[in-house]
């Protein structure tokens, strides 16, 4: 079936049979493009049916769907023309693993982040009624999402104004109970029809018009129906608001699916319906373990298991170390928004349940909880993911910094993540956390240096950033660790020549391109800088003072980072004559590829920024010698001219002289 579908239009032409056949290669399609690529498995298993069926009742040619977060899209990129290019997923130039809109026509908004289709879906059915355009407009979230605040608004909208849309609540976290399901079904279709709605209205007109007994019969039934509905349908959250309320629905049954979306576009309200999926389906390895396959690199699909063994990462370490510090520290508590297997701290879960929180895709709110544990006298420890920290922060603002309480921010998977592309990059982080008063922000070098930094903010009592990199620190191990001290870098290499400034993740590559400096015979001194913020401008400043030649080199963003921050201490110090040449990603949003590969794309790696400085040197030092050559011929030219000066006065004096003597002599014969 999959070999004969190239556009929505071939699946319209199958039978329901035909199409059951077709969701089976489906699954079987994903399942070994992502064994090999990595990718978001258990998501994109789960919604095949509900993909097919939006397909077979709209036309998205005309009408439009929004995907929250959007990596449960891979069944609509297959349908959608990009089957074959499925096959290059997320790999350097490939197909991105969320919708774009440069990448089709049927990709009608970038999403990566959760919580936000149903608002840009409301924004784009106001702008089609402006327009007096007539199509259908979609938001497909699941109900993690919905648990995000920016849904909740976007709801409480919608609702309000009444404005037609469909939201597809996909449900992956409960059971089907088939009684109460063809119950709904049963119930929505009468609930769609027209006769129904204009029978209830006419009924509801009759029997108020009875004298005395008519309203308060009115009234009576309305509040039976609604406890009978009450009991029976449940979601009536969705009813109050001012949706009109269909399911739920089995998200595995093609021909239900298909028959309530054809049955919505009748309504002229907003619509709500409730899919029931199964993460992971029909994959028992991914339906057993649906957190784990939820993201995954690259596995074998007999096993489930990687194919690459996982090491140690920084998320581990982080979690490892938290727990022993909460074992000596009561006040500690862990905050997380729905990534507590991803941020490490599974461990902390089980060994403090009481003391652990996890509140759901709402880093908002993650942060104001923190603020609240804070000011009474709690120690919290918020790791959340460098991409996901923007969504909160004017809390980070107004709640934590401006009050100056003691939370601890964990920037987990800072700097290029790979893969996952433009929406989950970390390369930010530095740059808007430094433009905030009150906060310490650190990088560590390696995992011990994490480990140190994290008893350090557990003991300074303010409000406390520290930035780590997805995956494990560098092979090559740090001969020196010395201890933390509020603001004060660390001299890893002297040298006179150039000084590395260098921070976090990329202080282990300082240290390797000053070896190979040092085979160049340039002398490099090399210098964790630790403390973003407050920076050592001591240290700093005396080794800038030595060399008079400065690089430095972070995984963010160019602006604002730490080679701003370095720029600024040298004007702030009225330093003259010094050269900064900064090794940072462009003011750009990132796209997808590994790290390795990203990195030597924007010429971040060891031997491209060797190799540049090699030239900066070389050419500086043929700048020299045409300066000292040209001094030379300067001086070479003016020795000359003295000559010349020196060789016309002695010939002047010599005329002068004679003439002299002429005069003498004519003097002498004339007294003669």
């Amino acid at each position: 079936m999959l070999e004969n579908i190239n556009s929505p239009e071939d699946l319209k032409k199958l039978s329901i049979l035909e199409e059951q056949k077709l969701a089976e290669e489906i699954r079987k399609y994903i399942l070994d493009v992502v064994s090999q690529n990595g990718g978001h498995l258990a998501s994109n298993l789960g919604v095949v049916e509900l993909t097919l069926a939006l397909h077979n009742a709209f036309d998205f040619k005309k009408d439009k769907i929004v995907w929250d977060v959007g990596h449960q899209t891979y069944v609509h990129k297959i349908l959608t023309g990009r089957k074959e290019a499925l096959k290059t997923l997320r790999t350097l130039n490939g197909i991105a693993g969320f919708p774009k809109t440069n990448e089709s026509p049927y990709d009608f908004f970038n999403t990566g982040h959760s919580s936000t289709s149903i608002s840009a879906a409301l924004g784009m059915a106001r702008a089609r009624d402006l327009k007096g355009e007539n199509y259908s407009v979609l938001a497909v979230i699941g109900d993690g999402a919905m648990t995000g605040g920016m849904a909740l608004e976007a709801l409480n909208d919608v609702g309000y104004s009444k404005t037609k849309m469909t939201i597809i609540l996909n449900d992956n976290e409960m059971s089907i109970s088939p009684n109460i399901g063809g119950l709904n079904m049963l119930l929505s279709k009468l609930r769609t029809k027209k006769m129904y709605t204009r029978s209830n209205v006419i009924m509801k007109k009759r029997i108020s018009k009875i004298p005395v007994i008519g309203k308060p019969i009115v009234k009576m039934v309305q509040i039976i129906k609604r406890s009978i509905k009450q009991l029976i349908i449940p979601k009536m959250f969705f009813e109050d608001i001012g949706f009109t309320y269909l399911g739920p629905v089995d998200g595995h049954n093609l021909e239900e699916l298909q028959s309530i979306l054809t049955l919505s576009k009748q309504i002229d309200n907003p619509v709500l319906i409730h899919v029931l999926t199964k993460k992971g389906k029909g994959y028992e390895i991914a339906e057993k373990n649906p957190d784990k396959f939820h993201a995954t690199g690259p596995f074998d699909i007999e096993t489930g298991k990687s194919k690459k063994e996982k090491g140690k990462d920084y998320s581990k370490v982080f979690g490892d170390k938290l727990v022993e510090l909460a074992k000596k520290n009561e006040k500690i508590v862990a905050i997380t928004a729905s990534m507590k297997d991803g941020t490490g701290l599974t461990k902390f879960s089980e060994e403090f349940p009481d003391r652990f929180f996890d509140i759901g895709i709402a880093e908002q709110h993650a942060l104001g909880l923190a603020a609240g544990m804070a000011i009474d006298g709690m120690i919290p420890v918020v790791p959340i993911y460098s991409s996901f920290y923007q969504r909160a922060y004017d809390q980070v603002i107004h709640d934590i910094a401006l009050q100056n309480l003691p939370v601890i921010m964990c920037v987990d998977r800072a700097g290029i993540v790979g893969a996952d592309g433009e929406t989950h990059q970390g390369t930010l982080d530095m740059a808007f956390f430094r433009l905030v008063p009150n906060l310490t922000i650190l990088a560590p070098k390696d995992f011990q240096e994490l480990e140190d930094m994290l008893a350090f903010a557990v003991e300074l009592k303010k409000p406390v950033v520290i930035r780590y990199p997805r995956g494990g620190e560098d092979k090559e191990p740090f001969e020196k660790h010395e201890n933390i001290e509020e603001g004060k870098a660390e001299i890893l290499k002297e040298g006179k020549d150039i000084s590395i400034f260098t921070i976090g993740k990329t202080v282990a590559r300082g240290i390797k391109i000053a070896k190979k400096l040092q085979n160049m015979n340039i002398d490099a001194e090399v210098i964790n800088v630790r403390f973003l913020k407050p920076l050592d401008v001591e240290t700093l400043k005396k080794s800038i003072e030595k060399t008079k030649k400065v690089i430095t080199i972070e995984d963010g963003t160019i602006i604002n980072g730490l080679g701003t921050a370095i720029k600024e201490l040298i004007i702030d110090n009225h330093m003259k004559d010094v050269e900064v040449k900064t090794y940072a990603y462009p003011d750009k949003f990132i796209q997808h590829g590994s790290v390795d590969e990203l990195e030597k794309i924007y010429h971040l790696d060891e031997d491209d920024i060797v190799e540049d400085i090699q030239k900066h040197i070389e050419l500086e030092l043929n700048k020299r010698n045409e300066d000292e050559k040209e001094t030379e011929e300067n001086l070479n030219e003016n020795k000359e001219k003295d000559k010349n000066v020196k060789a016309e006065e002695v010939k002047k004096n010599n005329k002068h002289k004679n003439k002299k003597n002429k005069k003498v002599k004519i003097g002498e014969m004339k007294h003669k």
